[in-house]
């Protein structure tokens, strides 16, 4: 039988220390040998004493323990203090003895294996116990059904995870294996803890997955709280959401979650409209505080929808939004304009298009509830419908009985046409220049024009039948390109600014249309936020869907999120990549969004829409009034007494808008007209009485005093 490793360790510690012992007092009384081996007899007198002091069993073994130590000092002191090796070696007779000792008694060893396990060397018999058969755990009969006493058994065979018993199981209706058990802890007054999915799916046989826990209310005749849980597992069920999921279900799977396109969302319902080719995905927020987050690509790719920005939109409001995916894109469709729909209402409103739900969009003629005219701001590059708005417009507030000047850079078809319905029409920048120097000057007018019911002048009040002259909206095309222009731009750009500043309170509307809303292209900051809270500004494509955003922003007062209005509508057809490898060529089946808008309505949303077509090839009369509404004659006189009545046409006067020329200097020549921006209608006399205010008015100043 194999001695121990601990014995043997110990035996050879006692065998190697015994020389030590007896021979380091004698050749080396000072050695720190002797030091260390009287400290280590200090501590074992320590040892005994606490060994001693305390109450507990087993203070013999502490003892028994420290002896070595204590015998070991003993020995070294009394080598210490003999003459040589002492009297018949008793120095080495000491040491041996100690060892000895030491090796038969084993203190260390012997402790060691009292306390852990039996020595191999000295084994010990135990008497065996009686064996007991396991006996199962008495529970009490309460009644319980088949079903649940077949799961407490499971649950018992796993060893009752979590310490908790099952109180009930229920079996889901028309399922093989779903059911639902209801759980407790063991022990009264504790919580249920340390219980997983994992646990629930190991008794029962199925995927933790297929396993979900629900907390349990408090009921008449039943406890609830954090004691009682409840456990769904659905194998069943979860077989086939996997493979034929409802709308909720694919909603709740697929985006709601926390990789979904918009997390934390919930389905409220899913609807179709068949006559109308379109499926709503309602949603909100399960958190009512929650804003939506949308990525539409990955809510399409999830509910299995086509990522086509022409037929898929959504609809935020608050916590909730509304996904519309329609069948084909809904804002390719033609709306025509109606008299009917182009009418105003008494508080000023018309509608001016129709949203991809089919809803309409109205824009105001004048503003209602600021009892003022309205300003109109309409963006867009060529062709993307302006000219047509400006049909729809310009009707429905002819039918309000307003008076409408049309200014655009350049003649084209369709301000030529719009001319025969509205008051004034010109085409070039000196023509817009005259207008809103006619525009302007009414303004001044129409402040001192007496109103027949007390004779003092007023305010214009919208609708009022008193006021003694009619709403006058000045329309400028091309803003962008006339405020820019080298002879009459800086004229235009001053009087477009003091009319959006001025013009309301007189019944003056301001209505610029250009591709870009920005200062450095001609819209001053104070032009530009005039407009924007006195209109419903309507952005047509930019050109891309950046600049659309970034032109629609900059008339919002807060940044919402901004539709895209692609340059054409096309459904995306087949597989690109299995074209690719075919070689064929992709489908050309664009639609034009032409017509189709951004609107920015009061609250500072922006809605897309596509705007009424007017067919310029057809008769517009049905659209406008019989009868083209104009200015009054005493407005005309007034007019004509400042010279700014007549044709618009024709060549700028002397002084209109530079100085008069100065006669000859002497060398045969005349001084240049000088092209600074005038003021007023009023002809000004003498040569360079004017202050240069920019680098190109110093340019034509120079260019003047050279006689260029």
């Amino acid at each position: 039988m194999s001695t121990p490793r601990s014995v043997v360790l110990e035996r050879l510690a006692y065998t190697l220390a015994a020389p030590a012992l007896a021979v380091a007092p004698n050749i080396a009384p000072d050695s720190p040998v002797n030091t260390v081996v009287q400290l280590a007899g200090a501590a074992g007198i320590g040892g005994w004493i606490l060994a001693a002091k305390t109450e507990d069993t087993g203070a013999g073994r502490k003892i028994l323990r420290w002896s070595p130590l204590v015998l070991a000092a003993a020995v070294d002191v009394a080598a210490h203090h003999t003459t040589g090796w002492g009297p018949w070696g008793l120095d080495g007779l000491l040491a041996a003895g100690w060892a000895a000792a030491g090796c038969l008694v084993l203190p260390f060893s012997r402790h060691a294996r009292r306390r852990h396990r039996p020595a191999l060397a000295t084994p010990t018999l135990q008497p065996r116990p009686l064996t007991q058969p396991d006996m199962p755990p008495t529970v009490p009969d309460d009644g319980a059904d088949q079903l649940t006493r077949d799961a407490r058994i499971l649950w018992e065979r796993a060893g009752q995870p979590g310490r908790t018993h099952i109180v009930s199981a229920i079996r889901h209706p028309a399922m093989q294996h779903d059911l639902t058990i209801l759980l407790r802890a063991s022990e009264t007054g504790r919580p249920i803890t340390g219980l997983s999915e994992a646990h629930v799916g190991a008794a029962f046989g199925v995927d933790e997955s297929d396993v979900k826990f629900a907390p349990v209310a408090q009921q008449p005749g039943r406890q609830g709280g954090p004691g009682w849980l409840e456990a769904h597992i659905t194998p069943d069920a979860n077989q086939r959401r996997r493979t034929q999921p409802t709308a909720q279900e694919r909603w709740t799977d697929r985006v709601g979650g926390p990789k979904g396109g918009a997390p934390g969302s919930e389905l409220v319902h899913k609807t179709r409209d068949d006559e109308r080719g379109v499926t709503f995905y309602r949603a909100k927020m399960a958190d009512p505080t929650d804003t939506p987050r949308i990525d539409l690509a990955k809510v399409c790719r999830a509910l299995n929808l086509p990522e086509d920005d022409s037929c898929v939109f959504v609809l935020i409001d608050g916590n909730e939004f509304l996904i519309s995916a329609f069948d084909t894109p809904p804002l390719s469709a033609i709306f025509p304009a109606t008299r009917e729909l182009l009418t105003p209402d008494a508080k000023g409103m018309y509608v001016c298009g129709f949203t991809i739900t089919g809803q309409p969009v109205k824009n105001m003629v004048f503003q209602h509830d600021k009892n003022a005219a309205a300003h109109g701001l309409i963006l867009g590059v060529s062709r993307s419908g302006k000219t047509q708005y400006f049909a729809i417009n310009m009707a429905a507030q002819s039918l309000d009985g307003q008076v409408v000047w049309l200014s655009t850079v350049r003649k084209d078809e369709k301000t030529t046409t719009l001319g025969r319905y509205i008051d004034r029409q010109g085409s070039n920048a000196l023509w817009m220049a005259r207008q809103l120097r006619a525009a302007k000057a009414l303004c001044e007018i129409r402040a001192e024009m007496p109103w027949p019911h007390d004779g003092k002048p007023h305010d214009y009040k919208p609708g009022d039948s008193r006021c003694p002259y009619r709403q006058l909206n000045v329309y400028a095309d091309e803003f962008m390109t006339a405020a820019q222009d080298g002879l009459f731009g800086e004229d235009i750009q001053k009087n477009g600014d003091d009319l959006t500043v001025t013009g309301l309170k007189y019944g003056i509307g301001f209505n610029p249309a250009g591709q870009s809303p920005f200062a450095h292209n001609g819209f001053s900051t104070e032009m530009k936020d005039n407009l924007r809270q006195n209109s419903r500004p309507v952005i047509f494509n930019m050109g891309s869907p950046s600049a659309t955003r970034k032109a629609a922003e900059g008339t919002m007062e807060n940044a919402y999120d901004v539709p895209t209005i692609p340059a054409r509508y096309s459904r995306s057809e087949g597989s690109a990549i299995e074209r690719a490898i075919k070689g064929e060529a992709d489908p050309e089946n664009g639609v034009s969004t032409g017509g189709v808008a951004v609107i920015v309505l009061d609250n500072g949303r922006a809605v897309l829409m596509r705007s009424l077509y007017a067919d310029f090839d057809t008769d517009l009369a049905h659209l406008f009034p019989d009868e083209v509404n104009r200015l009054t004659d005493y407005e005309i006189a007034e007019l004509e007494k400042r010279g700014l009545w007549g044709d618009w046409n024709r060549d700028p006067d002397p002084g209109e808008f530079w100085p008069e020329p100065d006669e000859d200097d002497g060398e045969g020549g005349s001084r240049s007209r000088r092209r600074g921006g005038g003021g007023g209608g009023k002809r000004q006399s003498g040569g360079r009485s004017e202050q240069v205010t920019s680098p190109r008015q110093a340019l034509e100043a120079i260019k003047s005093l050279n006689n260029a």
